[in-house]
């Protein structure tokens, strides 16, 4: 086996570092048959950046200098035997994060002549560095239409009940944090932007903020940081440092809060905070605590909480992994709310307690070992356990994944739940 066979083996993605900072991380597979290109910026999750932020991209798939509208960059796509960029907001921890995504067909299995990969690099490339410009800013009739856009998705939040109590107990949860900026900002932000003060923060954030970028598929690693090195040589000062996500906090007394809207059913949420980061030895049996307690149909939340007592229409679990949070949400009758809030403390008290049936802790063990599995069938969710694995600074393989799933006892479970700490009741009801 050759070195590189040997090293390609034992990490899968190749990590380098480009002439002006940007990290390339590179992931050579025959497994599928397209290239994925993911772009991601770094930022900072602060309240009166948040809304920039999130407008940028919108504004960035508009077009570019070479192809400025969005009819002459979709033409292009097409003839590029239906490639496709895709752009998305993240919230991982407290940072903000702009994604780009090119993904096209392998030049192998098309009659290409030309080299289908620099011709897509170079769309890719428009679009972050060469945008259309009027005067000093973005152009205007596109920045007022997508911030109409993004305004409405911010508005349409509240439509979504269950999406909305979830964030409604984060944002209460933490509104003295970072973590309490919702991804895609405040609204009052949105409207006092312009396409200038945007275009500024646009050319600013390029500049300095940390880049990484994903190279997934049937590659050669030479060719690429080759390619990757020509196509990305935009200029850029020296990056920002990411600042940590407050995850240890104690809680002295729960908080209570209610809002009343026009809903049938109320939606019943639990902030708890676990004390415990990626990188700590009790990630795992967090991991697994959850999985007992809400994460799966034979979770004890589904079981006792939805099925036996029949006290809600839904009840689950789920870690906010990067901050450190866990969440349990529920949609109940309103007159149920002390029996319902009453059953689900119990559960978690149960965990806390040592209350583990074996078929409970195999059942969450298989159903994480399975979700680890299938995230192989994917390029996008590949890359996205790496990049969590950079902002988390907990980089493992698929096969220590497992492992270390493999390894939970009861003891450790209940270990990390005795971390847990409620520290707010959310409660969305009707008006009456």
């Amino acid at each position: 086996m050759s070195g590189f066979e040997s090293r390609l083996q034992m990490s899968k993605f190749l990590n380098y570092t480009l002439p002006n900072g940007v990290n390339l991380h590179i992931y050579p597979t025959d497994k599928f048959k397209t290239i994925v290109y993911s772009i991601f910026l770094h930022q900072n999750l602060k309240k009166d950046l948040a809304a920039k932020t999130a407008l940028l991209p919108f504004v960035l798939e508009r077009g570019s200098k070479k192809w400025p509208t969005t009819r002459e960059l979709v033409i292009t796509l097409e003839g590029l035997y239906g490639a496709d960029i895709i752009t998305e907001i993240l919230k991982r921890g407290e940072r903000q994060i702009v994604q780009f995504i090119l993904e096209i067909v392998n030049p192998v299995y098309v009659q290409e002549n030309g080299n289908l990969e620099k011709k897509g690099l170079e769309v890719l490339k428009e679009i972050l560095t060469n945008p259309v410009v009027e005067g000093e800013g973005f152009k205007e009739s596109y920045v007022n239409r997508e911030k109409e856009i993004l305004a409405n998705l911010v508005k349409g939040l509240i439509n979504d009940k269950v999406s909305y109590a979830v964030e409604r107990c984060i944002q209460e949860m933490c509104r003295e944090e970072d973590y309490g900026v919702y991804r895609l900002g405040r609204l009052e932000d949105i409207e006092h932007m312009d396409s200038k003060n945007l275009y500024s923060y646009y050319q600013d954030l390029l500049s300095t903020a940390p880049i990484d970028i994903f190279v997934l598929g049937k590659v050669d690693p030479e060719q690429t940081l080759a390619l990757m090195e020509e196509t990305f040589n935009f200029p850029k000062d020296k990056s920002f440092d990411m600042e940590p996500t407050l995850v240890y906090k104690e809680v002295k007394e729960p908080r209570y809060v209610e809002e009343r809207l026009d809903v049938n059913q109320g939606k019943l949420t639990l902030g708890y905070r676990t004390n415990i980061m990626v990188k700590d030895e009790d990630y795992y049996p967090l991991l697994i605590c959850n999985g007992i307690l809400g994460a799966f149909p034979h979770s004890k939340l589904f079981q006792n909480v939805r099925e036996k007592a029949s006290l809600a229409y839904y009840a689950s679990s789920r870690l906010e992994r990067d901050k450190g949070i866990m969440l349990i949400a529920s949609g109940i009758e309103m007159d149920n709310y002390e029996k319902a809030l009453e059953i689900i403390q119990k559960q978690v008290e149960s965990v806390k307690a040592g209350e583990i049936s074996s078929d409970e802790l195999e059942s969450t063990r298989v159903g994480f070992i399975n979700q680890v599995k299938v995230t192989e069938d994917s390029p996008y969710q590949i890359i996205g356990r790496y990049l969590g694995g950079i902002i988390s600074g907990r980089q493992e393989t698929q096969e220590e994944i497992i492992e270390q799933i493999n390894r939970v006892k009861v003891e450790d479970v209940v270990r990390a739940a005795e971390k847990i700490q409620l520290d707010t009741i959310y409660f969305l009801r009707n008006k009456e």
